[in-house]
């Protein structure tokens, strides 16, 4: 059975679909399988253009959007609550990696990318929140290393240095709380952080089956709000089970899964929950993320993967910049693979889950998601 270049179609499969999170806040995933690949030197760049469309419409008793001015420019009444358009951004996201095998029992690897993200505005007029727009960006720096005990067991590690930074307008109609409407704005520039991941591995290389786990830990950030009053912003600790087995000539079953603690992400400057009692973004519950795919091998030069992946809902009220809650996901990809390159590409559609916010109902969303990946080895 020959899986070598299988296995390599399948990473790249799996890190184009993991950078691609519908919308969500999260952007990549666990990238520590790197150091797997096979190869003295493997370097390897890739690039994702997600297009979500995120849009709701306003709760029965969603407050008045705005006030409906007649003659003489005195108001005669209010306009009614519209819905909130697409409240999302289409966005780029890109990563790269570097391991080198320095003997049969040590690798190292460096990344680069965007862990977490979001680009929020509240465009339609008339919507509670018409004004309202948040940006955050993010860059993780990774150096990790694997220690090979025997053919089959491994551990590694490594630390993260991760920057975050944000700007944050909310923008509320007149009947929102507080009364008379509310204008907040934010900015706040990036701070570094450091944070670590731990992982083991087990592999039978006579079938290409690995299972490894990986600890992320999680990092938080310290920032002042408009009147310098200190708050932090935590970005959650995750555990990731990676998995896959051949299970027929040429033929790979692959998956993950993944937990985050995100009821631990909390935006919440203290101007901002002096005025309104609320937090500006937060999370309800905890994640759990699965992906399952399938690829195959069909010559020397080409491989094919499908791919199905599905987030929990939470069946609890977001924030008023999220807009969604759990999905399900459809990918496929194909990979072209010489002795020293291969490139994949892949596509990736989410059905996005219905949500409910304090004054907007979500639904029949959807996003899709286009990646490519080039890899060399030298």
């Amino acid at each position: 059975m020959k899986y070598q270049g299988l296995v390599t179609a399948t990473f790249a499969s799996v890190t184009i679909a993991g950078m691609a999170h519908a919308a969500g806040i999260e952007r990549a995933g666990d990238r520590s399988q790197i150091l797997f690949e096979e190869g003295k030197n493997y370097l390897e760049f890739s690039a994702t253009v997600v297009s979500p469309y995120i849009s709701g419409t306003p709760n029965a008793g969603a407050p008045p959007a705005l006030p409906v001015i007649g003659p003489g420019g005195f108001p005669i009444g209010v306009a009614p609550t519209a819905g909130t358009g697409n409240i999302t951004e289409r966005y780029i996201t890109g990563a790269a990696g570097f391991k080198h095998q320095l003997n049969d029992q040590v690798a190292i690897a460096f990344t680069i990318d965007e862990p977490v993200g979001a680009d929020v505005n509240y465009r339609a007029p008339n919507a509670v929140f018409t004004g309202s727009e948040a940006q955050v960006d993010s860059v993780a720096y990774t150096a990790m290393a694997k220690y090979k005990v025997n053919d089959n067991v491994s551990v590694y590690g490594g630390l993260r240095l991760q920057s975050l930074k944000g700007d944050v307008t909310v923008i509320a109609a007149s009947g929102f709380v507080p009364a008379g409407g509310f204008s907040y704005t934010l900015n706040v520039d990036n701070d570094y952080k450091l944070g670590y991941l731990l992982g083991a591995a087990y592999e039978k290389p006579e079938i290409a089956m690995r299972v490894a786990l990986t600890y992320e830990s999680a990092i938080t950030h310290d920032f002042r709000d408009n009147n310098g009053t200190e708050f932090d912003v935590e970005i959650p600790q995750a555990v990731t089970l990676h998995a896959q087995t051949g299970v027929a000539p040429d033929t790979l079953l692959f998956g993950s899964i993944k937990w985050r603690e995100w009821t631990k992400f909390n935006i919440a400057p203290p101007d901002f929950v002096a005025q309104t009692g609320n937090p500006i973004a937060f999370e309800p519950d905890d994640s759990w993320t699965y992906e399952l795919g399938l690829g195959h091998r069909f010559n020397d030069i080409w491989s094919g993967a499908v791919l199905l992946g599905y987030e929990t809902e939470h069946d609890a009220t977001v924030g008023n910049l999220q807009g969604k809650d759990g999905y399900i996901s459809y990918g496929l990809a194909a990979t072209y693979e010489t002795e020293s390159w291969e490139i994949t590409t892949g596509v990736k559609y989410f059905d996005v889950g219905d949500a409910e916010t304090s004054v907007s109902s979500f639904s029949g969303n959807d996003a899709i998601a286009f990646g490519m990946k080039l890899g060399f080895r030298f």
